[in-house]
């Protein structure tokens, strides 16, 4: 035998001639040792500036992060508790206001006696004008009034128009003219006779409104809207001029309702228009959710999931519905719908959920405090709600244009 054979030099053939030995020993045991790995070296073991520094500045912005979210949820529920304050508040001024309503007018008449009033069921002066003038007039005021605050702020939040309100965008003038109708062709001079007729008119108003401001590309914008809503009106008033000179019994009529008064309501006219004013109310309130999303445009509110055709549809129901109600109680009163949903803006912000409950309760508690200023300012006679709101809402709106505190829709 060879030398080379024996030993298994690697030049020689068959299979131990291979090119060098494996890099593995064998253990004791005829098994293999298990490999290790290098031990790691100081540079390894060293963290790597980049990740070090790009670890803490992750470190550091999570950090903030969490910050501005605690910051930002503190600041949400300051807000919503300053809101539910805001609420509280107004609904404390509306129960003052209902006691002062009762309290105060022609005649003053003591707590005391309203307590026995209530409680009593003998028909003494004072429980006569209690029961029948003071209660009736102040629960039109209330109702009139919310109807009146929160049409102006959906108004205001479907045309995306800061100056859209009943009164100005015809609204109250084509209930006026169906009113007026009514007197002219059937003789109806009641005003439980006028409540569908001011149904109907402030409907084909605000549809008229609504068709004739959605014409063209641009479709329905806040100055198309306005526009409409400003011939519409021009329009409407001068059909119930004409009617009014034409025939004397109508001129007389609409002279006095035209004012504005919520001293006419009796409980009988109240009964008949509370349904359809509550129907108007809800139909208002469930819009918000809609309001909220058309506030960013219809394109954008159809992106979220809503039907901008049917909240439209909603939301003019609703105006029609709260305006014919009011102007039919109360005849036309101006300015609660344009300046009571600014004020409501104000303190609430743009989030209708929380300014349509403002605007309601804003609107109930102007109309009552005007029927109060007009009533203590000329004893034992008044001035009517109507021309008191006039007087109070004209510079009270110019003073918010002039110092631009219309904010923005």
């Amino acid at each position: 035998m060879s030398r080379s054979s024996a030993t298994g030099d690697p030049s020689g053939s068959g299979p131990a001639s291979s090119a060098s030995p494996e890099p593995h020993d064998e253990s004791p045991e005829g098994g293999r040792r298990p490999e290790t790995l290098p031990a790691p070296t100081e540079r390894d073991s060293a963290p790597h500036p980049e990740r070090a520094q790009r670890s803490e500045r992750a470190q550091r912005s999570d950090g903030t992060t969490r910050s501005d979210r605690a910051t930002r949820s503190n600041r949400l529920n300051s807000r919503r508790r300053g809101r539910l304050l805001g609420l509280g508040v107004l609904c404390c001024l509306l129960l003052l206001s209902c006691a002062l309503s009762v309290l105060i007018g022609a005649k003053l008449i003591p707590p005391g006696a309203v307590v026995d009033a209530l409680f009593a069921s003998s028909r003494t002066e004072n429980n006569v004008i209690i029961y029948e003038l003071r209660i009736p007039r102040t629960i039109a005021g209330v109702l009139a009034g919310s109807a009146l605050g929160l049409a102006g702020a959906l108004m205001q939040g479907y045309t995306r128009n800061p100056i859209a309100a009943p009164s100005v965008l015809g609204i109250t003038q084509g209930a006026g003219l169906a009113v007026v109708l009514a007197v002219f062709t059937m003789g109806i001079t009641g005003m439980l006779g006028f409540i569908w007729f001011s149904f109907a008119g402030a409907l084909i108003s605000a549809l008229a409104v609504f068709l004739i401001g959605s014409i063209g590309k641009g479709g329905a914008t806040p100055v198309a809207l306005a526009l409409a809503g400003a011939a519409i009106s021009a329009l409407l008033q001068a059909l119930t001029s004409a009617l009014v000179l034409l025939d004397r019994q109508s001129l007389d009529t609409y002279r006095f309702w035209k004012v504005g008064s919520i001293a006419v309501s009796d409980m009988g006219l109240i009964q008949r228009v509370l349904p359809f004013l509550l129907l108007g109310l809800v139909l208002g309130l469930a819009s918000a959710p809609g309001l909220n999303a058309l506030s960013l445009g219809d394109d954008m509110a159809a992106a979220l999931g809503h039907n901008v055709a049917r909240s439209r549809a909603i939301g003019i129901t609703a105006i029609a519905v709260l305006v014919g109600s009011a102007v039919a109680m109360c005849g036309p009163i101006s300015f609660v719908g344009l300046i009571v949903p600014h004020i409501a803006r104000y303190f609430a912000g743009p989030d209708h959920r929380w300014l349509l409950p403002f605007a309601a309760l804003g609107g109930s508690c102007l109309v009552l405090l005007a029927d109060l200023v007009g009533r203590v300012m000329a004893r034992p006679s008044e001035i009517q709600v109507g021309v008191m709101l006039a007087m109070i809402g004209a510079p009270f709106f110019i003073a918010l244009v002039r110092r631009r505190r219309l904010m923005r829709l």
